[in-house]
């Protein structure tokens, strides 16, 4: 008996667009649903990726130039909402600032148009793979840092499960953080440099990949993000500091 592939959900409002990525993901043996407005894509991801939804989607193709809502609304919505399904960014749109931008809001990777359709289904199952590496972590946190675990201000940094844990969760205000792909791959960069002043177009250059004269701050939204999740008081942050012109410097131990 053959199993069902994995529901893919395409949302695309370039009809010619959206009908070759269906028939190219059902041939390749995935499950679709297609939706071409922005709100009403957000309305269908919200109940479809609900605890009690059983049509949750294994992977997002997300266009960001929708009618009603952007794409970069969209998944900022997801992410806030507590969906962490992955999500590749469609768009003609190919600055490095839009790049930036999309993984800002929390996208796991960006596609420019046009594109081959054979990257796109590479970038898609890699997608898929990572998330099903991911789940198969164990959740329990181990005893010891390892290099993809740490402990900083009373947390678990586990970079393979992409979860910021408390180290004592019996707390009342102890919570789980999730972190999308890019949080990760920013904090892992710093984590591995601590001490050092890093330059914003070095982050943007060996986190994003793109190149160093970029000019955006978008990055600095991470790092917000990233002292609200670990710092004791984010607005006088001890570990994640900024330094005025060049970029910031992690410190382990304030």
């Amino acid at each position: 008996m053959t199993h069902p592939g994995p529901l893919i959900a395409v949302i695309e409002d370039e009809e010619h667009l959206a009908q070759g990525l269906l028939f190219n993901l059902q041939a390749e043996g995935y499950r679709t649903h297609h939706e071409a407005d922005g709100e009403a894509a957000l309305h269908w991801l919200l109940e479809a990726t609900s605890a009690a939804s059983s049509g949750h989607p294994a992977a997002i193709l997300l266009d960001v130039m929708l009618p009603g809502r952007d794409g970069f609304s969209i998944v900022s919505a997801l992410r806030q909402s507590g969906c962490y399904t992955p999500v590749l960014m469609l768009t003609a749109r190919g600055r490095s600032e839009d790049i930036v931008a999309g993984f800002a809001a929390g996208a796991d990777d960006y596609l420019p148009k046009p594109f081959d359709l054979g990257v796109l289904m590479a970038r898609l199952s890699a997608m898929l793979r990572r998330m099903h590496w991911q789940q198969a972590i164990p959740a329990a946190a181990p005893a010891t840092t390892t290099k993809t675990n740490f402990t900083l201000a009373g947390h678990i940094i586990d970079l393979d499960a992409l979860e910021i844990r408390p180290l004592r969760p019996q707390s009342s205000a102890a919570k789980t953080v999730h972190l999308t792909l890019m949080e990760a791959e920013l904090l892992r960069y710093l984590l591995d440099h601590p001490g050092k002043v890093i330059s914003r177009s070095e982050l943007l250059e060996n986190v994003w990949h793109v190149r160093e004269d970029t000019d955006t701050r978008a990055i600095d939204n991470f790092i917000v993000r990233l002292r609200r999740y670990l710092e004791p008081n984010p607005a006088k942050p001890i570990h994640l500091l900024t330094i005025r012109a060049v970029g910031y410097r992690f410190l382990p131990e304030p």
